[in-house]
């Protein structure tokens, strides 16, 4: 009997704002924000709710602290092609969300580099507390000028932005270990509501960070979030394998990202972690039609949305590189810049041809990277599928072109289909993120 192939996890982004992945979404003529907002949490109850229909893991919001000016030394690209911007704080949405679901997790991006470890110490713990353990901390070191302009910080390297993600985690981790899980008694007869013997300060004294503690939040269900990365760089990969319950990656080639996830999971073993502790989950956007051809009108009515200006500002953004200073026919593969070493694998088609500047970033404002998985529901869920059997990978990060309705339609249609082949769960198990995460589902 052959061995049974292995299950998915499935997740939704989101951001709070226009614009996801798809600089075509605000203008895509199935997306009502009459009817339901972007700026309202309505809209992202409802998207919660239909997830945990589905049984998803969690929900997931990016967070981008800037709008870019990056293209051309203008804001207005940015702002008229709304390149994930505005772009409202997504942490005070966790708990509307987690006021309308049980069972699904609530993660949102997090920059370490413009905060003090005590403050996200006590944030997340509390949000963990108010979402009954299923808070999820997607941690980022925030690599743009312009976010670090904001905060009126100085430009650090890689390295220093890495070591002191490593220091802020461990603060925060001796944080959220100062309450002992028996400190509250809470015995009125001696009028005893802590025993202080459980809790104890940190005096922690490193090379960024003091904090004595200790933290005065109690300890949370989790001990803390469901931490989360999304690292690229061998700093960042570096950082996932040590920390990370969950990371999101995107690579638009199944032979890349079979590499990627062998080298996470490799460096995971290396320091000791059982891999599965870890899910890595690959970006996708699915565009599902009635038949094949419906399907390929859907995916470039989509695509058509996207002008190439709109592209190099948000590809811009990401590489926090003026592309307007490049030709835009030359092969993004072939340049030297340092900046665009990260993302060398969002630089070829599918098939592998390598792309110009202008094609690469067409491509980026229509998903950032991530594959259009296109077709009827039974053909995405062949693709999804092969890709996952060739990366021998952990599940998914879904990304829509419309909303609402797009995640919805991926719910009714794909997820009983992924039931029925016996590739996702059927119940959700455990309490907690980090429970849905190492559920094999």
């Amino acid at each position: 009997m052959a061995p049974a192939k292995p299950m998915m996890h499935l997740a939704q982004f989101l951001v709070h704002g226009p614009t996801y992945h798809s600089l075509g979404m605000w203008r895509h003529p199935k997306t009502d924000y009459q009817a339901m907002p972007w700026d309202r949490p309505e809209l992202y109850q409802h998207i919660a709710k239909v997830c945990e229909r589905g049984l998803f893991d969690m929900v997931f919001f990016a967070d981008l602290n800037y709008i870019a000016d990056t293209f051309r030394g203008s804001l207005e690209p940015a702002l008229r092609y709304a390149t994930q911007a505005p772009e409202h704080d997504p942490i005070p949405l966790l708990s509307y969300l987690g006021a309308v679901t049980k069972h699904i997790g609530l993660a949102a991006t997090f920059s370490v580099s413009h905060h003090h470890p005590f403050y996200a110490a006590r944030m997340w713990a509390t949000l963990d507390h108010l979402t009954s353990g299923r808070a999820g901390w997607n941690v980022v070191t925030s690599i743009n000028r312009n976010q670090d302009a904001n905060y009126g910080h100085p430009r650090a390297d890689a390295d220093e932005r890495y070591d002191r993600a490593h220091e802020f985690i461990e603060v925060c981790r001796k944080l959220w270990a100062s309450w002992d899980d028996d400190a509250v008694v809470m015995d009125r007869a001696n009028a005893v509501f802590a025993d202080a013997s459980k809790v104890r300060r940190i005096e922690h004294e490193g090379r960024f960070f003091k904090s004595r503690g200790p933290l005065n939040v109690v300890r949370s269900p989790q001990n803390g979030p469901a931490i989360l990365q999304a690292g690229t760089t061998g700093k960042g990969r570096e950082f996932a394998a040590k920390y990370a319950d969950g990371i999101f990656a995107i690579q638009p080639r199944a032979e890349d990202a079979r590499l990627y996830f062998e080298d996470i999971k490799a460096r995971i073993a290396d320091i000791g972690r059982d891999p599965d502790d870890c899910k890595i989950l690959f970006g996708l956007q699915p565009i599902i039609g009635e038949s094949e051809a419906h399907a390929r009108e859907l995916q470039a009515e989509h695509n058509a949305l996207v002008p190439v200006d709109g592209g190099m500002a948000i590809l811009s953004a990401h590489l926090d590189l003026d592309l307007a200073k490049l030709p835009p026919d030359a092969l993004m593969i072939n340049r030297t810049e340092p900046e665009l070493q990260r993302l060398k694998t969002r630089y070829r088609t599918p098939e592998g041809r390598p792309m110009t500047v202008s094609e690469v970033a067409t491509r980026h404002g229509q998903s950032v990277g991530l594959p259009q998985f296109t077709g009827t529901a039974k053909s995405v869920t062949d693709q999804m599928e092969a890709f996952i059997d060739t990366v021998g990978g952990d599940g998914f990060m879904l990304s829509p072109i419309f909303t609402p309705g797009a995640i919805e339609q991926f719910v009714d249609l794909i997820v009983p289909e992924l039931q029925r082949r016996g590739r996702f769960r059927k119940a959700y198990a455990g309490k907690t993120q980090r429970d849905l995460l190492r559920q094999a589902v």
